[in-house]
């Protein structure tokens, strides 16, 4: 394997490992001063270590000896945080494992001792590491503009040549970004081509991570025909640069392959803001890119991947080159390999190309493709595809690797929620606090930072923009499940039987029917199943931090869990549990404990004692065909107590109504207030007695983002007035479910709010003046919320709103839309209001609308809008796409094939 992977998994372990020295030294434990001060000790060593890693992993050609000392320290970091973490599970439990545990003055002693080892070496290979030479200039992408047929850019290379072409009065930046092998450097070579004879000079520069600014400045300012001394340094190159575009006036400027945000920010400032110039940048970094947006004279485009019929087309023309159609009976096994393309020209260039010096048999074809894997590896044919797209990986931070590694724990073209990624990397420990944020925060962060450097992609985007699910494109997959495996990082089972579990395997994703467990294997800290057969676990898990069985056939919860004394994240999501053991409250690491989906409806008064658990998720939903019920959400009954759990951040849903029944108020929820951690909250089957103790806990917790609260009959009122000082400033969702007898005032002074539900709420006053302030509400659903005949929509109200949607107003006869208002509403839902005959008015001068969805309207509400004849057809033409379903059966009024990836779920 590559010697910069190995080097940065190694160094990404021992980086990991200090975080978990630290822990044990100043957080975990009280321990003697003697073993603190060798902890301390031990983590300057590995500091040192750390440092050395990183020198190694930037040589190139090293040889073995080095490559497998490397390795070597892989292993002992392992092999170190495997003694702490035996060192924790003696603290918890000394009794129940001491015939299986050497004193912890022994443990220690294994930990000086694996560092001992590699002392011992240390000094040898740093002197390998100083004689070696660094690694060449990062694989750019093995194709440009002058011998690759731009199929699929023709439409990118018309807007950018429209926006090269316009007449400003400055010099305008586009950065173009992409994955590696999107075809960044195509496009842009295609409209540089076209556009550089209209401008007064023109320059290209390959602005790889191994140059400097020096570098680029030096060869700009060649290219610009000016001399060069070898006593020029930044600040001389700089001047003479700026004279000669200052002569030039117009000019093009490309700097290809940017890794560096320094570089960009030091070129800038040589370049004169020359009348109607242009700079492009293409990088793989779309973070370097956003963070350089200093104002409108600075654009981004971002790379898409290949329609299907685009990507068909261009495999069609590299892998048949005669005729550029796929021969019968190849049909299938084609489909199959541009869908593993997933859009990226690189994979289907070098792969069409490998294929088109195949036979045309379709038994050859077939074994060809089920050893793509294989020939993605180091010495396979299509290694150059994997050195392309792992320049990205190595480019990444210790703390991200492990991250990014992780998606090679889930199958392909498998959905990744986005809260669950980050509770995952929680629970592993790869999420560094910093102060004031809380680790969800930062873990937050480094989603978006994986995301914006082009490694994990946005599968499903919420109203709000940002990811419901994620991935990672399938070429990359391979790669990192290549680089996982053989660095023991994690084992994926896809079928038969296992042949790669040893006793030093780290993590388990099973990917088939059926797994039990029949070898040792001590040091499994993660365990993931992702087929609805049967999981059969044993006892020997004892390392264990995350168990994710969601979705398996469970109906009684397995008692060997409660051994799991390390676990820190419990998944048995999509389950048939009915229940859970008191006997849980000895995981007292636990932070997440997901039963969402299962037939759990208490939790034990024991749970109580999990101190550090953060996400408390205990409901299902029941859905049923139409409009969803009123009591859809499914609750918990909670103990009174529940206060005691001052980590929490996540806490959904629990039931308000179960104490009531024994008591005159719900001490439960006036003790709420103590959880002022809690960034969501969900409370159902809430009486109306209680809405004011309700607002008092409300008003306690200033990190509130995300509050749901149904009363506790569709009869009986929400009480939520009392809610006027200590408001929630930091509310952005708030879901309110039953009737209001007024609308809650407080509402209007939550500037953050971007969504707002409100369901049969049946409010004789209109609420629409009420929401039209809120500067950043992006989503408004009114279902069975409003009793009168007329909405208006003001001119210049509800600025950022983007989904309305309006369900079950029985009496409303007519909704009005001013000219300039909601101007970026997109998607606009009517369903279920039978007295409403004609369309908003108005709703021609909604330019933004993209989608009209109509449920259940009357029909000659419909018949008005259709295209052969309707009276109101005019009104709507200008919206891309009209739905319109009757009892569940959809008739589409107006249609297009593509308006982007978002996700337009209510």
């Amino acid at each position: 394997m590559d010697p910069e992977i190995v080097g940065g998994i190694a160094g990404s372990a021992v980086s990991y490992l200090l975080l978990k020295l630290d822990a044990f030294a100043t957080r975990e434990f009280n321990l003697k001063e003697n073993i603190n001060r060798a902890l301390h000790d031990l983590g300057i060593e590995l500091q040192i270590i750390e440092s050395l890693l990183r020198d190694a992993a930037s040589k190139k050609d090293p040889d073995h000896q080095l490559t497998f000392w490397i390795q070597y320290v892989r292993d002992q970091a392992y092999a170190m945080e495997d003694d702490l973490d035996l060192f924790k599970l003696h603290q918890e439990k000394p009794w129940r494992y001491f015939l299986s545990l050497h004193p912890i003055d022994n443990l220690i002693n294994d930990i000086e001792g694996s560092l001992n080892r590699i002392e011992r070496t240390k000094n040898l290979y740093s002197t390998m590491t100083l004689n070696s030479t660094d690694h060449p200039v990062i694989v750019a992408p093995p194709f440009n503009g002058n011998n690759v047929d731009p199929v699929g850019f023709e439409e990118p290379t018309e807007k950018l040549t429209s926006w090269a072409s316009e007449e400003k009065h400055r010099a305008e930046v586009m950065f173009v970004v992409g994955m590696a092998g999107s075809g960044k450097t195509t496009l842009v070579r295609s409209l540089y081509e076209r556009v550089k004879e209209h401008f007064d000079g023109h320059a290209w520069i390959t602005a790889s991570k191994s140059k400097t600014t020096l570098d680029i400045l030096t060869l700009l300012v060649e290219k610009f025909g000016c001399p060069i001394t070898q006593r020029d340094d930044v600040v001389s190159l700089t001047h003479k640069l700026q004279e000669a575009l200052l002569l030039a006036k117009r000019y093009v400027i490309v700097l290809d392959d940017l890794w560096v945000k320094e570089v960009w920010e030091s070129v800038k400032l040589a370049l004169p803001d020359g009348r109607n110039s242009r700079i492009i940048i293409t990088t793989r970094r779309g973070d370097i890119a956003n963070s350089c947006r200093d104002g409108d004279s600075i654009v981004i485009h971002k790379i898409q991947p290949l329609s299907p019929e685009r990507a068909a087309q261009l495999f069609y023309l590299k892998a048949f080159s005669g005729t550029g159609r796929c021969p019968s009976g190849l049909e299938e096994v084609s489909k199959s390999i541009i869908q593993k393309c997933d859009g990226l020209p690189l994979g289907i260039i070098e792969i069409g190309r490998f294929f088109s010096n195949k036979s045309l048999i379709i038994n050859q074809w077939k074994i060809f493709h089920d050893s793509l894997e294989c020939e993605l590896g180091s010495n396979g044919e299509l290694s150059h595809i994997v050195k392309v797209l792992s320049a990205s990986y190595k480019d990444l931070p210790y703390h991200l690797k492990y991250c990014f590694l992780y998606m090679s724990i889930f199958p392909e073209n498998y959905p990744v929620k986005r809260r669950r990624l980050v509770r995952l990397w929680i629970a592993e420990g790869f999420v560094i606090e910093k102060r004031s944020k809380t680790l969800e925060e930062v873990g937050e962060g480094y989603l978006e930072e994986l995301i914006d450097r082009n490694l994990i992609k946005a599968n499903e985007l919420d109203f709000d923009g940002l990811p419901k699910s994620v991935g990672v494109h399938s070429l990359m997959l391979m790669m990192i499940i290549s680089i996982a495996h053989e660095e023991n990082f994690c084992t994926v089972c896809t079928g038969g039987a296992p042949r790669d579990l040893t006793e030093k395997t780290r993590r388990l994703s099973i990917q088939m029917q059926d797994f039990e467990v029949s070898h040792q294997l001590p040091c499994v800290r993660s365990f993931f199943s992702f087929n609805a057969g049967k999981v059969k676990i044993g006892s020997n898990f004892k390392l264990l931090k995350v168990l994710d069985i969601q979705g398996t056939p469970l109906v009684e919860f397995p008692s060997v869990i409660t051994d799991l004394l390390l676990l820190r994240y419990l998944s048995m999501r999509n389950t048939n549990i009915k229940s859970i053991p008191r006997s849980l409250s000895d995981l007292h690491f636990l932070e997440t404990l997901d039963l969402k989906q299962t037939l759990v409806t208490k939790v034990p008064k024991a749970v109580l004692q999990l101190e550090k658990l953060r996400h408390l998720l205990v409901y299902r939903y029941n859905y049923m065909e139409g409009v969803p019920p009123f009591d859809m959400v499914q609750g918990f009954m909670a103990a009174k107590e529940i206060s005691a759990l001052k980590n929490l951040q996540k806490l959904s849903f629990v039931k308000a109504s179960v104490q009531r029944k024994w008591t005159r108020k719900c001490i439960m929820i006036q003790g709420l207030g103590n959880l002022t951690q809690l960034r969501k909250l969900g409370v159902v089957e809430l009486a109306k007695e209680d809405g004011v103790s309700l607002c008092r806990s409300i008003g306690k917790m200033p990190n509130l983002h995300s509050l749901s609260v149904t009363s506790l009959r569709m009869d009986v009122p929400l009480e939520l007035d009392a809610m006027t000082n200590n408001l929630p400033a930091f509310l952005q969702r708030l879901y309110l479910k039953g009737p209001l007898q007024k609308f809650p005032r407080w509402i209007s002074s939550l500037q953050d709010l971007v969504r707002i539900r409100l369901k049969w709420s049946s409010l004789a006053e209109n609420p629409i003046p009420a929401l039209q302030n809120l500067p950043h509400l992006v989503e408004l659903q009114l279902l069975d919320a409003y009793s009168g005949t007329q909405l208006e929509f003001k001119s210049g109200k509800f600025p950022q709103l983007k989904i309305l949607d309006l369900q079950q107003l029985e009496q409303l006869s007519s909704i009005v839309m001013e000219e300039c208002t909601l101007p970026c509403l997109q998607k606009l839902i009517i369903g279920q209001c039978s007295k409403l005959v004609d369309v908003p008015g108005g709703i021609d001068n909604l330019i933004h609308l993209q989608m009209l969805v109509l449920y259940d309207m009357p029909d000659p509400f419909v018949t008005r809008l259709r295209r052969n004849g309707g009276p109101l057809r005019s009104s709507v033409q200008h919206i891309p796409c009209i739905h319109s379903y009757k009892q569940g059966v959809l008739e589409v009024l107006e249609a297009v094939e593509h308006l982007g990836a978002r996700s337009w779920s209510v």
